[in-house]
């Protein structure tokens, strides 16, 4: 009964998260390619597997705060970067 009442609210709530790791994903990787390096080389600098830059930037992985701030330093940014919606959105 639990469920059957707030399923609605927290699909609701997690539409919106999946959208905000879709945006750091898609974010993280055209920062690593207009840079031109794989996703080896990043994970290298960040402490990362290739695989797991793979799965955050398919927004399939949840990136911690301590991976997006080592990811926005190595890319020389503010971490909140990561957060804003693109301007054409």
């Amino acid at each position: 009964m639990f469920f059957s009442k707030y399923h609605n609210f927290y699909s609701m709530e997690m539409d919106g998260l999946d959208k905000l790791y879709v945006t750091i994903g898609d974010k993280i990787k055209k920062l690593r390619t207009e840079e031109g390096i794989s996703q080896l080389d990043l994970g290298n600098w960040v402490g990362k597997s290739a695989n797991q830059i793979g799965r955050i930037e398919r927004a399939e992985g949840n990136p911690t705060v301590k991976t997006l701030y080592a990811i926005a330093q190595h890319y020389k940014i503010d971490i909140c970067e990561f957060f804003k919606p693109e301007e054409n959105e």
